[in-house]
């Protein structure tokens, strides 16, 4: 008989900051091999990762963020940012949801959204939206499993290369209210 242990939330900090790297650089260094240069992957990203959280969650405006970590027994395995855009159209961004190699496919992905959910109703918004790499295949088919909707794709730059990001939307008149 296999027992399975509860995920939690709990709100993120800026005393946070590193591990939200660790964990972030943990989760790209699994799923961008092969959509991202394996010298950035193996080399800078970690270190890249640790200054862009440690000058995120000290920046101004944290009434406008939520960062959420999931723990399973009190050990950080995932966590994702929500933050509302100033005069964006698209709503809420729900970013960077990451969990750890080995614990994906557990739940750690639907717990993160739907506290994304929850919070951008608390907001008033009637929308999130997100942004995948394209070839994230796995990332891909879980969002549209959620009920997110491709709304577009852009250039961006990251790793030192080209790549391009695809839009995904949800709208909250489409969710439960038990989301």
């Amino acid at each position: 008989m296999s027992t399975t242990r509860a995920l939690s939330l709990r709100p993120g900090t800026a005393a946070d900051a590193d591990l939200i790297a660790s964990i972030h650089s943990a989760s790209w260094q699994a799923t961008y091999r092969g959509l991202l240069p394996d010298a950035f992957l193996d080399g800078e990203v970690a270190r890249e990762r640790a200054a862009y959280w440690q000058a995120r969650l000290n920046a101004p405006g944290s009434e406008r963020r939520k960062v959420m970590i999931v723990e399973i027994a009190c050990e950080p395995i995932g966590f994702a940012c929500f933050e509302r855009q100033p005069d964006s159209a698209w709503g809420v961004l729900l970013d960077n949801l990451h969990a750890l190699p080995g614990h994906q496919g557990m739940g750690v992905g639907t717990l993160l959204m739907a506290a994304a959910v929850d919070w951008a109703r608390e907001q008033g918004e009637s929308q999130l939206y997100l942004y995948v790499l394209e070839g994230n295949t796995p990332a891909i088919r879980f969002y549209e499993r959620q009920g997110w909707q491709f709304a577009g794709a852009e250039p961006d730059f990251m790793g030192g290369v080209d790549i391009t990001a695809l839009r995904y939307v949800y709208r909250l008149d489409h969710a439960s209210s038990k989301d």
